[in-house]
């Protein structure tokens, strides 16, 4: 198959595992070679950026004494700009940061398990998420799962909480099978009940944001899962279903469909995946194999950006800050593209490919690109090449080049960043 050279595969490859080039990074690691850049992206480790600050959070209203409107009303409006406050910070650090790799994976985990605030209701517990993403997400996939089975957001959002034994909740045990380890019929309603009564007990302190196991609320019983019996809890339930075979499969078809490909890879290739990945579950192992990959250089391989990566791609190559921009302005546009941080519409994460690319997107993806341009210093760019060179994108299509003549500045950047060339990952 045809191959991308050293200059294209590097830019794909910042903009794969990471958020795209800084200004000066696409030229400064293709001069090295393909190879180089692939080592130095790999060996990235996450910034040491502090979370932010939110204040305390409010306490829950209601109980005994009823609440006010007016003291519900308040509740709501703090944890509303707690929420908007977490996603701005993520937002300055995935724009920012000198380290793309670590937080790239932390944007794949948070659509992988994905959790949102708009049940959880609380920025707290999911920073505290996002932040097990960061600091475990590049290593192995076991602890991981681990964490993520007992995470405090996830036990809300997926009704772990209410998971008690002889009241079993099946939530928590069915999606972490489908959507998180194992893929669609590779269980029975029996192993989801069973699963369920291994994960019965835990709870979340909405004060202190930590998860603790109640022994009176788990079911101490024998259960069978997938056709291994024991008095299991949660560890013995993941270790049960990373086992199958079915699991890293799973899991690297799941890493290639958001970093190489929406189309499966061929068999032999997820072998070698698989083999990346081996008994250790280890992520880097994983994304060593799919760089190995023929397809990942291949051009006829493109990935439609999801819009938090075309957003923070554009304000990252132009050097404007997410949190120097209106915030309301900012926050409405991602909206109007549909994908807004820790915000997921579901627990199977966001949609890929065509999905993005509606007329409504469209016009919704313009206006938030005028508005990035009009913060970045572009009054010097007059023409189409002169917009591909602030960008990133080395040739135009006729089609593309025709839309950008006879404009210049901001205007002329917005309409090169809702091109095909920049929209697509090449």
């Amino acid at each position: 198959m045809p191959q991308l050279d050293d200059r294209a595969a590097t830019r794909r490859l910042l903009d794969r595992f990471g958020f795209g080039p800084r200004p000066g990074e696409l030229d400064t690691l293709a001069a090295g070679g393909f190879a180089a850049a692939c080592e130095h992206v790999l060996a990235q480790t996450p910034d040491t950026t502090p979370l932010p600050d939110l204040g305390a959070e409010p306490a829950p209203v209601g109980g005994k004494q009823k609440a006010s409107t007016a003291e519900r009303k308040q509740r709501q409006k703090t944890l509303r700009q707690q929420q908007v406050a977490a996603a701005q910070w993520w937002l300055d650090r995935m724009a920012g940061t000198a380290s793309a790799l670590p937080e790239r994976l932390t944007w794949f985990w948070h659509g992988h398990f994905a959790t949102s605030v708009q049940k959880v209701h609380s920025a707290h517990l999911m920073l505290r998420q996002n932040q097990s993403f960061r600091s475990m997400g590049g290593g192995d996939f076991t602890p991981l799962a681990k964490a993520m089975i007992v995470d405090p957001a996830m036990l809300v959002w997926l009704d772990g909480e209410q998971n008690k034994v002889g009241a079993a909740n099946e939530n928590l045990a069915r999606e972490f099978m489908e959507l998180f380890t194992l893929g669609v019929d590779r269980y029975t309603e029996t192993d989801v009940r069973e699963a369920a009564r291994a994960l019965t007990g835990w709870t979340v302190n909405r004060t202190t944001g930590v998860a603790s196991l109640v022994p009176k609320r788990h079911d101490n019983g024998s259960k069978t899962v997938l056709g291994i019996t024991g008095n299991l809890d949660a560890d013995g339930f993941v270790d049960i279903v990373l086992n199958r075979p079915d699991s890293p499969r799973f899991v690297a078809g799941r890493m290639w469909f958001r970093l190489v490909s929406a189309t499966p890879p061929p068999a032999d290739a997820l072998d070698r995946l698989v083999a990346g990945y081996g008994p250790q579950r280890s992520i880097g192992g994983l994304l060593r194999a799919v760089l190995a990959e023929p397809a990942f250089r291949d051009p006829a391989t493109t990935l439609v950006k999801q819009p938090v990566e075309w957003a923070v791609g554009l304000m990252r190559v132009l050097g404007v800050q997410p949190s120097k921009l209106p915030v309301t302005q900012l926050e409405a546009g991602l909206r109007g593209l549909g994908q807004v941080p820790f915000e997921p519409p579901s627990v199977g994460g966001w949609p890929a490919a065509q999905s993005w690319l509606t007329t409504s997107a469209g016009l919704a993806r313009l206006h938030l690109a005028q508005l990035i341009a009009e913060h970045a210093d572009v009054a010097h760019v007059t023409t189409a090449a002169a917009a591909g060179q602030a960008l990133g994108v080395d040739t135009w299509s006729q089609r593309s080049t025709a839309a950008l003549a006879g404009i210049q500045g901001a205007q002329l950047v917005a309409m090169a960043a809702c091109a095909p060339e920049y929209v697509v990952s090449q």
